[in-house]
């Protein structure tokens, strides 16, 4: 007997989940040990990860994320898990990892092939390093998919606070939020340098699926009214040609960030996440040994 590897709790997580109701996700892992695993040895279910999670609810856990990349379960609010219909289909059936890494939800926002992890990978012909990168890869790719729905989904005044912190984290000096009404097209105005010389412009818009066009871009060095010719425009979404174009060929120096680079950056530095585990990794030291 062995613990369940992650892929294979889909189907118990859908099963719990299949009466349709909002669920806490303690709950739910709960729930999926104690109707599907409780039979295992206890050696098994206390087995612990070094950060001192128990291994069983690490995987269920990862079950439960893929299921949401896939689109088979939603959170409809903070801490809760719901399942959808295309969740509701797919449990009449043995549910695997490659069903949910076929998924164009799951494909949609990271889909390097680097990042995937599945089943039929080579693993015997991997070394230890190889399986520790790719592990690290896929952690951040999935990291990198939460953070783009959590910034899609918040408030927007606060998106446009956490764009600010995220320039503060970046090196550039401090800022200033604007009034969340008549702010004239200015989200923020942040300081290029710590002593503040220059003023850049910041300018974001928390879309879903529109496109940044042309005229925001335009609307935006309007509104700078000639106080700085420095600005960023930040989106969660994309900026259609033209709007690449006005910004390329205008006076000012306008960068645009959109919704993959805006996730990137605020894994880099470190904004709306904190480090879970920390691994040390160790080597042989050879000019210790031909010293003696």
């Amino acid at each position: 007997m062995d613990l369940p590897k992650f892929h294979e709790t889909f189907n118990p997580i859908l099963e719990i989940l299949s009466d349709g109701k909002i669920m806490h996700h303690r709950e739910l892992l709960k729930l999926v040990v104690d109707k599907y695993y409780s039979d295992l040895p206890k050696e098994l279910l206390d087995e612990k990860l070094k950060s001192g999670e128990p291994l069983i609810l690490n995987r269920i856990a990862w079950g439960k994320s893929y299921l949401k990349r896939g689109g088979f379960i939603t959170y409809p609010e903070r801490g809760m898990v719901q399942i959808t219909q295309k969740g509701k289909d797919a449990a009449r059936k043995p549910l695997n990892l490659p069903d949910i890494e076929n998924e164009s939800n799951f494909l949609q926002f990271y889909s390097d092939e680097k990042t995937k992890t599945t089943v039929g990978n080579e693993i015997k012909n991997s070394s230890p390093q190889d399986l520790l990168d790719s592990g690290f890869s896929a952690i951040e790719s999935q990291i990198k998919h939460e953070l783009f729905e959590k910034v899609k989904n918040i408030d927007p005044y606060y998106f446009e606070k956490v764009i600010l912190l995220l320039l503060n984290k970046m090196g550039y000096g401090e800022f200033i939020e604007t009034a969340k009404s008549n702010d004239g097209g200015i989200d923020g105005i942040i300081n290029e340098d710590k002593l503040g010389l220059d003023k850049i412009y910041i300018q974001a818009k928390r879309y879903n699926e529109n496109k940044v066009r042309e005229k925001d871009i335009r609307n935006f060095i309007g509104a700078m009214s000639g106080d700085t010719t420095k600005g960023v425009f930040v989106t969660t979404s994309t900026f259609d040609d033209s709007a690449i174009k006005k910004a390329y060929e205008a006076h000012h120096k306008i960068i645009l960030i959109d919704g993959k680079k805006l996730v990137d950056l605020m894994y880099q530095y470190g904004i709306g996440t904190q480090v879970k585990n920390a691994y040390e990794i160790k080597e042989v030291d050879e000019d210790f040994f031909e010293a003696s």
